[in-house]
């Protein structure tokens, strides 16, 4: 009887990702804390690099295929208003506090804090992006909280302990804090705001509405917006009242979304809820303004760490599958793509850390906290608009493997669009950066300084600069037309920050595929005399 031969033999498969150090051989990033001045902070980010690329990626798997449940009720019919979520997303929450994602900034109050948190944010947006919803909530609010009658609850907020608990939070070790702006009428029309707050005490208020988009509902408190007698204010919300009963927070549903699945969005009624006074009657806007500047930062961080975790797949499977008798990775054109996609992946990271590094140093200088102020929105529109098309190119590099769901990239595509949306839409980002040039021309002085800095270091940089420079200093630039200069400005700033600092072979590839104008939109149409090998192997190493 003749053999039968295998029909099943598995051939020209990249191996597994291995574990590996999402720091340490993210050189990009390395380089990045080198040159904002977080350098001290290296064994902390070495530590998380080790676990978002061990451990967490498997734990992010499991936390996203395990979607959070609504409890409203318990099985006697008491209404509890709970979430249950996989115990994934509890460790991911714990390895993230326990390291300080949700607050290094405050817990270390020194120069490099702010750069050294963003990088920790970055690197654990890599692993799993829901639970980065309440990190940088916490975040946000921390600041806001110090300066408030609240500060015992910045105590707790900055706290390195995980308490998953749903009890008083002062019977608790750590807690996390939420969000809920947003209001089925308002969108990012906050002013449109219905929520009533009726004052019951000096400070203390209860408020009755309800809050369309209310993320993270199983958080310890949440800083709300409601119309005061005194105007719209802003409230903390706990979800127990002082008294230790349960706050009249009733949650509605769960939104079905796109992607985030791990992390629960809600819409929630609130029925005389207890609430305290943060700030002035009046002043919610400005008080909320600080929180949103740093969750804005946190949305450049989470599609630059997007961009990295899809390229990290994409050069893994070009280094080891062939096709027409050569590794992916040495086609031509794969190349090219590779390269573009690498070029693109270190900008968006090296200006989100420049602009952590603003951050850090704005309380001491007057120019750098106006470079935060608009350097922010200009990259929270750039960066994140850029993501979904990247992840997409990562995809098509995998082909079909790409749209498979044992890869994380689907994850990532889903993904990809929410940092665009969430705290303000192109739009808005675009109508506040006219809004700063026009009102505060501190802004437009730091733009200037920026680029003046590298002045002389490339032409086409020089040419790009000043054309937008020009734009920019006249203050009447159209509505109509902010897109297209914020989307100038976002590439000369990159392009400034990688003049600076990174290798001549990324600021020129940079400068001649994104200023000099004549090539593509799409990515994989550098030159054909750009290094790209030296711009993959910068990228990534071989890891297996």
């Amino acid at each position: 009887m003749p053999t039968i031969p295998a029909t099943h033999v598995v051939e020209n498969q990249p191996p597994p990702l291995p574990h590996y150090n999402a720091f340490a051989t993210d050189v990009a990033l390395t380089d990045a804390i080198a040159r904002e001045g977080a350098s001290d902070f290296v064994p902390a980010l070495d530590a998380y690099g080790r676990l978002v690329g061990g451990e967490m990626q498997q734990l992010g798997h499991d936390a996203n295929r395990n979607r959070p449940l609504f409890r409203p009720f318990d099985r006697y019919g008491h209404r509890i208003d709970e979430v249950e979520f996989h115990s994934a997303y509890h460790a991911l929450l714990q390895h993230a506090i326990a390291h300080g994602v949700h607050a290094l900034s405050w817990q270390q109050a020194r120069p490099g804090a702010h750069v050294a948190r963003a990088a920790l944010s970055y690197l654990h947006h890599q692993a799993e992006a829901g639970t980065s919803c309440p990190l940088t909530m916490t975040h946000a609010a921390a600041p806001v909280l110090r300066r408030s009658a609240a500060t015992h609850w910045f105590e707790r907020c900055i706290a390195a302990s995980y308490d998953r608990r749903n009890v008083p939070a002062m019977q608790k070790s750590g807690v996390t804090i939420g969000m809920g702006m947003t209001e089925k009428q308002g969108g990012s029309d906050v002013r449109a705001n219905s929520t009533r707050a009726h004052p019951v005490g000096a400070d203390e208020y209860e408020l009755v509405g309800h809050k369309w988009f209310f993320s993270a509902p199983m958080s310890d408190a949440f800083l709300v917006l409601a119309q005061a007698p005194g105007g719209l204010t802003c409230f903390l919300l706990p979800r127990w009242r002082p008294d230790g009963t349960r706050n009249a927070l009733q949650l509605q549903r769960l939104k079905d979304k796109l992607g985030n699945w791990s992390n629960a969005s809600s819409e929630v009624e609130f029925a005389g809820a207890w609430a305290q006074r943060i700030g002035e009657e009046g002043r919610g806007v400005a008080t909320i303004l600080e929180m949103v500047a740093l969750t804005r930062l946190d949305c450049m961080l989470g599609s630059a760490a997007e961009m990295r975790r899809a390229l990290v797949e994409a050069v893994h499977h070009a280094q080891h599958r062939r096709a027409f008798g050569k590794r992916l990775v040495e086609q031509p054109l794969m190349r090219n793509v590779l390269a573009d996609l690498a070029l693109e992946s270190e900008a968006a990271t090296a200006f989100s850390l420049r602009v952590a590094r603003a951050v850090d140093a704005a309380p001491r200088d007057a120019r750098e906290a106006a470079f935060a102020r608009i350097a922010t929105a200009v990259g929270k529109y750039w960066i994140c608009k850029r993501t979904p098309a990247f992840v997409n190119e990562a995809q098509e590099c995998l082909g079909g493997a790409g749209y498979v769901e044992e890869s994380i990239l689907p994850r990532l595509y889903r993904e990809a669009p929410l940092n665009s949306i969430w705290e303000g839409c192109g739009n808005i980002q675009c109508l506040d950066v006219l809004r700063a040039f026009a009102r505060e021309p501190d802004t437009v002085d730091a733009v200037g300084a920026e680029l003046d800095a590298v002045r002389g270091a490339d032409a086409r940089l020089d040419a790009a600069g000043d054309a937008v420079r020009a734009r920019v200093a006249d203050g009447r630039i159209a509505e109509s037309d902010a897109r297209h200069v914020v989307e100038r400005l976002a590439l000369v700033l990159q392009a400034a920050v990688l003049v600076r600092g990174a290798p001549a072979v990324v600021s020129d590839a940079f400068c001649a595929s994104r200023l000099d104008g004549g090539r593509g939109q799409g990515f994989g149409t550098l030159a054909a005399d750009t290094a790209f090998d030296a711009l993959i192997r910068r990228a990534l190493p071989p890891l297996a």
